[in-house]
């Protein structure tokens, strides 16, 4: 326990201070909240992205050997720019994704086999799939780090702060009605004294 002095004024700042952090508690708590179920949003988004990149492979699974086939398909479908912006959920800023911008190849269709076709179409929605993926696992990242550190925040007014302001006003109440008491004694004594 912190050392206090035993004054009024140093009861008055405790008051205050109690105050504020029990103003303060409940909109740390609402915020705690929120970030929790936006974790929990962010947490089924990247699941289920995942999910459909997993759909994506297996439904590729049945031609990808085709791959093998000496086709140049390196330069056909190729990530160009992923545009970003920053958005805000309970004071996190958080990447926001606006546009995947996929460069295609025209694919000359008398002297390419037919599955390139298909190939481009996969991996194009592959490339998509995986970058709001990452956007999302970043998203979720960002987020989680708020709730850790506004979660300690909860925690330490909840259980540390407050407690410990109403600890340090009832001992300053309890010597500041001793210091009455004794003074009152005092001034009886001398009273019959005087007498």
């Amino acid at each position: 326990m912190a050392r206090i002095k035993h004054t009024k004024t140093e009861l008055k700042a405790q008051r205050e201070a109690l105050t504020r952090y029990e103003r303060y508690l409940p909109m740390l708590q609402l915020k705690k909240q929120q970030l929790q179920s936006e974790l929990h949003t962010a947490e089924i988004g990247v699941a289920e992205k995942e999910r459909e990149e997993k759909q994506l492979a297996n439904s590729m699974e049945s031609w990808v050997r085709l791959f093998a086939e000496p086709v140049a398909i390196e330069g056909l479908v190729q990530l160009r720019d992923v545009q970003t912006e920053t958005g805000n959920i309970a004071g996190v800023a958080i990447p926001e994704l606006r546009a995947v911008d996929v460069a295609r190849a025209e694919v000359d269709l008398l002297s390419t086999p037919p599955w390139v076709d298909d190939a481009v179409e996969a991996l194009d929605r592959r490339i998509r799939l995986r970058v709001e993926r990452e956007i999302l696992e970043q998203q979720r990242e960002r987020i989680a780090e708020e709730l850790r550190i506004t979660a300690q925040r909860v925690n330490l007014f909840e259980k540390v702060k407050i407690p410990e302001c109403r600890e340090h006003i009832r001992v300053i109440k309890i010597f500041l009605g001793d210091e009455q008491t004794a003074a009152v004694a005092r001034a009886k004594l001398a009273k019959s004294r005087a007498a």
